[in-house]
């Protein structure tokens, strides 16, 4: 990180430097034009004062045209051909013509120009700056005899505990274990509304604590935080390029010569070198090579400050031609967070017996359900027994060994093919209710009962639905592996057009292949937990939820920090305006170049004139692609749903009822 600072700073810092001898070098060139008046009302004569003023220009072109032939030198030499090579030629030509002040000119605008270029290639790196100064330098960690003392950030490892105050920045990703408070995550989820934190809560390096004190054990540091997985996240989309990109290059190899042949034809009938140097100095195409660049790193801006982060730029294009969303639903439409609704116990059994079986067991699993299971225990306050041989069923279940006997926890079909006796639940009193999950809970051969969870739709999911069929997208796809009777329910709340239920991480696998080969842009949206070969397989990838998870980060190839589903609509919007906006760039480039040049071969385009109007059309391009970093916000934060302690029953003890 420190390393990516300093280039920061060194590509500044060249910038800047540039920008000084372009200014220095145009007074310069502006001072030769009041030279010869000067120096001939002072009584020199006209040859005399004429010999100053072209000094004075000389001094001036040389001081901005040796950058320029600095770098067309270099690009030949290396084998690529570039814009300066048009420029240094038409400067090259003033100056054997004897016009220093064109010449001076010329080079100032086209130097400015490519200031203008280098300063936007920079955009992406002074996002990467902001990023690195949001993470504090100092923390105080607090030694084990309870004493506090100031450390460098990065000196902080793993287990160490440190105290933030408030209003101050967090040093590293951890885990409260003191204290509550409100933490703004905007930079990077993108949520302007602050999340209140208590202990147990995650919290990510970078983010600011605004009202408590807080104890925090820290848990990741340096790159491996959610803030330098951003960071690296930004430089590598920066380093990459969409295929618009390539199929300029492909067509900048034959560009500088054809140009050059097309000046010679116009030297060889007009005998006119002022229209062969303002030719030249048209036809150098600033205003395409920024056409993309520039709106590439506006669209990235605009979707950084959403907490939207895209591995490759190429990934951004792919989001305008998607025609089909596969959406997983547990952590993705609905909220993840499951909670026991209802318990079932089989005949003679009791629901505690029931509970703490399932609790016993599902505490080594990390899964959505396990967690749910095993907090009602833990309000219910059971004697939990240790399990043994642990193994997680992917799709299917958990079992391990609870005081010597095999207890397994799933799918009712899973039991049953594992021959467990399921008649005793046979009865319709024990049939599952419609829209619930259920978990069958069993201990060797004998079943305990069911329980029953339920998850609730996101609020803003169906919002983002709406949006996306608005957009054009018809075929939104649910795919769960839940039961029917859930699937159904959560799908018609949310308006799916297709629906696959009680499916394994393969059979998902499978249906994005499917919907490729009928000629499906398939985009596939889930929390990166045990969707990663789907996220994988789905032309684009988009993991919810990514802060503070690293295999949503790997497996995906978009982002969204935060779980609120209208970030993907507005990546698509994003998208096709960025596709947009680089066309108009492309296309008033060209259209320039083309009518400029038709009225200096059939008029009189001075090059003073051209270098000016080349400058233009550069900024045009610049502030045309600005546009895109305004994009989105009309967007509105989405408000997390407060926190609500758990209440415990009178007695202290959660009330365990048979339904």
């Amino acid at each position: 990180m420190a390393h990516d600072h300093l280039s920061v700073q060194a590509e500044t810092g060249r910038a800047t430097l540039k920008l000084v001898a372009t200014l220095l070098g145009g007074m310069l060139v502006v001072l030769s034009f009041f030279a010869g008046w000067w120096f001939q009302g002072g009584g020199a004569g006209p040859d005399t004062a004429r010999f100053y003023r072209d000094v004075v220009a000389a001094v001036g072109a040389l001081l901005l045209a040796i950058p320029l032939w600095g770098h067309a030198l270099h690009s030949l030499f290396s084998g690529h051909l570039h814009m300066d090579e048009l420029v240094a030629l038409a400067i090259l030509a003033a100056m054997a013509s004897g016009d220093f002040q064109t010449a001076g000119v010329v080079a100032f605008f086209l130097l400015l120009s490519n200031l203008i270029e280098s300063r936007t290639a920079l955009g992406a790196r002074a996002a990467i700056e902001g990023i690195i100064r949001l993470t504090p330098t100092k923390a105080r960690r607090i030694l084990p005899d309870g004493r506090e003392e100031d450390v460098e950030a990065h000196s902080l490892r793993r287990g160490d505990r440190i105290a933030v105050l408030p209003g101050d920045n967090i040093p590293a990703d951890g885990r409260i274990v003191e204290g509550a408070s409100t933490i703004n995550e905007a930079n990077i989820t993108g949520e302007s509304l602050p999340v209140e934190k208590a202990a147990g809560d995650e919290v990510f390096g970078g983010t600011s604590n605004v009202t408590g004190a807080l104890q925090i054990e820290v848990t990741k540091v340096g790159h491996d935080t959610t803030l330098g997985r951003v960071k690296d996240l930004i430089l590598q989309a920066e380093r990459t390029r969409i295929p618009l990109m390539r199929l300029i290059d492909q067509y900048a190899s034959w560009y500088t010569p054809v140009t050059l042949m097309i000046a010679g034809v116009v030297w060889f009938f007009t005998q006119d070198m002022s229209k062969t140097i303002a030719l030249l100095v048209i036809a150098c195409p600033c205003a395409l090579i920024l056409a993309t660049p520039t709106a590439v790193v506006a669209a990235i801006s605009a979707a950084a400050r959403l907490g939207v982060y895209i591995k490759d730029v190429a990934n951004l294009e792919w989001a305008r031609k998607l025609t089909a969303v596969v959406f997983d639903k547990t952590g993705t439409l609905t909220t993840g967070q499951l909670a026991v609704t209802r318990m079932m116990p089989a005949p003679g059994v009791d629901a505690a017996a029931l509970l703490a079986t399932a609790a016993s067991v599902e505490r080594l699993s990390r899964h959505p359900v396990a967690r749910a299971v095993v907090a009602v225990a833990d309000r219910a306050r059971l004697e939990l027994s240790s399990a043994e041989d642990f193994e997680e069923v992917s799709g299917r279940g958990v079992k391990a060994r609870v005081d010597g006997t095999t207890a397994m926890i799933g799918r009712r079909t899973w039991l049953e093919a594992a021959g467990v006796d399921l008649t005793p639940l046979d009865d319709p009193k024990y049939a599952e209710p419609e829209g619930l999950s259920t978990l069958y809970v069993a201990r060797g051969n004998r079943v305990l009962g069911w329980i029953g969870l339920e998850d609730r739709t996101r609020p803003e999911a169906r919002q983002a639905m709406d949006e996306l069929r608005q957009l054009g997208l018809r075929d939104l796809i649910m795919v769960t592996g839940d039961r029917w009777s859930v699937a159904r329910r959560v799908a018609s709340e949310m308006g799916c057009s297709d629906l696959q239920a009680e499916v394994l991480p393969q059979d998902k696998l499978a249906l994005v292949d499917a919907l490729k080969a009928k000629g499906h842009t398939v985009a596939v949206v889930g929390d990166g937990v045990n969707d990663a070969p789907a996220l994988a397989a789905g032309n684009l990838g988009i993991a919810m939820g990514a802060a503070g998870s690293d295999i949503a980060m790997n497996s995906a190839s978009v982002a969204l920090m935060s779980n609120d589903l209208r970030r993907l609509p507005f990546l698509v919007s994003l998208s096709r305006a960025m596709t947009r906006v680089i066309w108009q760039n492309l296309i008033l480039g060209v259209s320039f170049i083309i009518v400029v040049e038709i009225f200096i071969v059939f008029g009189n385009v001075h090059p003073m004139l051209a270098a000016l109007l080349h400058t233009v059309s550069s900024a045009i391009v610049v502030f045309n692609s600005a546009r895109l970093v305004r994009f989105g916000e009309q967007f509105e934060a989405h408000a997390p749903p407060a926190r609500r302690p758990a209440e415990p029953a009178p007695s202290g003890r959660v009330a365990l009822q048979p339904v």
